[in-house]
């Protein structure tokens, strides 16, 4: 049995007699009969798309015999393994902008803008008590330890903890302090597990990508920014010594929140671009290294990374992109044993 998990304020520090949780072995459990694992990829708001999926594979009668999820694929995940999908379904048609933004609770002197706990607080609330070696088929959610960027598997435990510490994105959340390790959001190091599938005993992984079209395909293209022009260097010069405060105020308005269109992007939108072309990239690579046996890859770049109050939306792409891959699906389900 592995050891449980222990979630600590993020003020204590790790200590080296903590309980470590486990890293990722390729060794398949011999005790479990090889099935269908399906890996819920990360994606923030997106990830309410994953509610469509389980909905249209349930109503198909596609049995899933292992479920890996990395951020908000574990949330989703977890959910529909505790029987709390219609729940969770519900209650994500309710979000408003306002909503959304009263779950949050800034933080100006942590290692994050959102210190999380009232987020840990809403799954307390929920998954409180459910262990995760307790659910009816076999759970993983993925985690990123700082410092080293070991991909930590979270298999058993609290399921509310291991959800707080797969959604902790960088910069966004204070990272959780987990098994004398601090751990962030599992997108960093391992998108779409597939691979966490494959180690528990899938024999095919159905796999579910939020961020197929975000960037296209990819390409490098070089090209030289033309230099600021020196005729106008005077003219910025002046400025600054005419207004300092008011030209301050508004370059650290413009660094937070950004310009207009065209203009320079503030701190909010360059880190979750960031964060979207990091995930584009990695889960790339890692599909290609291991290909799952189905794909499905939803059409969700209209949506924002914190549009949590557009689920609609998003339930109704994940469920429609799943109901035309069912014929593929279906033969998928009927190769198995």
């Amino acid at each position: 049995m592995l050891p449980k998990i222990s979630l600590w304020p993020t003020s204590r520090q790790p200590t080296e007699q903590d309980q470590e949780p486990e890293t990722p072995s390729n060794a398949p459990d011999p005790e479990i009969t090889p099935g269908i694992g399906l890996a819920l990829g990360g994606g923030a708001a997106r990830g309410w798309a994953h509610i469509g999926v389980l909905k249209a594979l349930s109503e198909a009668g596609i049995q899933l015999d292992f479920i890996a999820g990395t951020s908000i694929g574990a949330v989703v995940g977890g959910c529909y393994l505790c029987g709390k999908l219609d729940q969770l379904e519900e209650w994500v048609l309710t979000l408003s902008r306002r909503r959304v933004f009263s779950m949050v609770d800034l933080s100006f002197g942590g290692s994050g803008l959102i210190s999380g706990n009232k987020v840990l607080s809403l799954f307390e609330d929920h998954f409180g008590g459910i262990m995760i070696e307790d659910l009816d088929r076999p759970f993983a959610a993925v985690a990123t330890e700082l410092g080293t960027g070991h991909e930590i598997w979270l298999k058993n435990g609290p399921l509310a903890q291991a959800m707080r510490c797969t959604t902790s994105l960088p910069g966004v959340f204070e990272p959780v302090a987990y098994g004398g390790r601090w751990l962030v959001d599992g997108a960093l190091v391992n998108p779409i597990p597939v691979s966490v599938c494959r180690a528990m005993g899938a024999r095919a992984v159905i796999a579910i990508n939020l961020n197929s079209d975000t960037f296209g395909r990819g390409s490098t293209v070089v090209h030289e920014l033309p230099p600021i022009p020196k005729d106008m260097i005077p003219e910025i010069e002046s400025r600054l010594l005419k207004d300092p405060g008011g030209t301050i105020k508004r370059v650290l308005r413009r660094q937070i929140f950004g310009g207009k269109p065209k203009a320079l992007p503030g701190i909010s939108g360059v880190m979750m671009d960031s964060y979207n072309i990091i995930q584009d990239r990695i889960g790339r690579s890692r599909l290609a290294g291991d290909p799952p046996d189905s794909i499905l890859t939803l059409r969700l770049s209209h949506l924002g990374l914190f549009d949590f109050h557009r689920g609609e939306e998003a339930i109704r792409v994940g469920y429609e992109t799943t109901c035309r891959a069912l014929p593929e699906l279906h033969q998928l389900a009927e190769m198995q044993p």
